[in-house]
């Protein structure tokens, strides 16, 4: 028998509409034409491609090689979760999914990846000829990895969790920057394989960053205290002259809102320190350095 997952030289024996059929060491395969592109072949031709048994039972030989096969690593993405056995991944191969087995997962169920999640991952073939799909580890993961710039500070930027921690978890950003999440920057527990967007908290000597997925400060207050600020940043002075003691009227006139609904407004952004007041004078937008001082 031969062992599944090796690329291997094949000789056409025969053909239908729909596939070429190649033996191997007296086994016979068979060759999706669908998959070549065209390409056709010769009764008595020899070829090369690799060879697995797919989800019908069937004997496959695969032409057109995939990316993600035993010694090479890429983003597969999970089809199907169960938590008997582990997570089933399409990595390229046609009508087959290899297994990442729950001994390769956390422990934790709930972190597991879901339907439609991205691991980074080859696979191997065991004794009994079966697939099994196989995590990075962390000195393939290093490959993967570039030093961000500093200037990314303060952006957003999306990446992908590859590595579940204690107190967080670790991932790549589509760029490949190496970033970490602590638990206290996350809004709900992540998962392996989730796909993410967040803010450059911190980049590290060694290129990494941190990320925050909590939303910025501004993000949290309502529609009234977010005009405020956008009239702020548009003052030369990023100063507004009203205040509790302001009429009525003129705040109504001016901003469009209520005193009360003002008072709210500033209270919010108090609150989240993005601005400062002065009683009877007015309020000011704070600077981003100002901000960081009030900690």
């Amino acid at each position: 028998m031969n062992r599944w997952g090796q690329i291997v030289e094949a000789i056409i024996t025969d053909e239908n509409d729909k596939s070429y059929f190649a033996q191997v060491n007296g086994e016979t395969f068979t060759v999706a034409k669908n998959q070549l592109d065209g390409e056709t072949f010769q009764q008595g031709e020899t070829i090369e491609g690799l060879i697995y048994e797919d989800m019908n039972r069937r004997k496959v030989l695969q032409y057109q090689l995939p990316d993600i096969r035993p010694g090479y690593f890429g983003w597969g993405t999970v089809t199907q979760v169960r938590k008997d056995l582990g997570a089933f991944v399409s990595v390229g191969l046609i009508d087959k999914d290899v297994v990442v087995s729950l001994d390769d997962l956390p422990e934790n169920k709930d972190i597991w990846p879901r339907k439609g999640d991205q691991l980074y991952l080859t696979w191997e073939v065991d004794a009994k000829n079966r697939l099994w799909g196989k995590l990075a580890a962390d000195e393939e993961l290093s490959k993967l990895y570039k030093p961000a710039k500093e200037n990314t500070k303060n952006q957003t930027i999306d990446a992908r969790i590859i590595r579940m921690k204690l107190d967080g978890a670790i991932g790549i950003s589509v760029e490949g920057y190496r970033v970490f999440i602590h638990e206290n920057e996350q809004i709900s527990p992540l998962r392996m394989g989730e796909s993410v967007r967040g803010r450059v908290i911190d980049v590290h000597k060694d290129g990494s960053m941190n990320l925050s997925l909590k939303p910025r400060a501004h993000e949290m207050i309502d529609d009234d205290a977010q005009m405020l600020m956008v009239l702020l940043n548009r003052q030369a002075n990023q100063f507004l002259p009203y205040h509790d003691k302001s009429d009525a009227q003129e705040i109504q006139r001016e901003l469009g809102i209520s005193k009360s609904q003002f008072k709210r407004a500033v209270g919010q952004l108090l609150k989240q320190r993005l601005i400062q007041h002065e009683k009877g004078k007015g309020i000011w937008l704070l600077s981003e350095g100002d901000n960081n001082d009030a900690d």
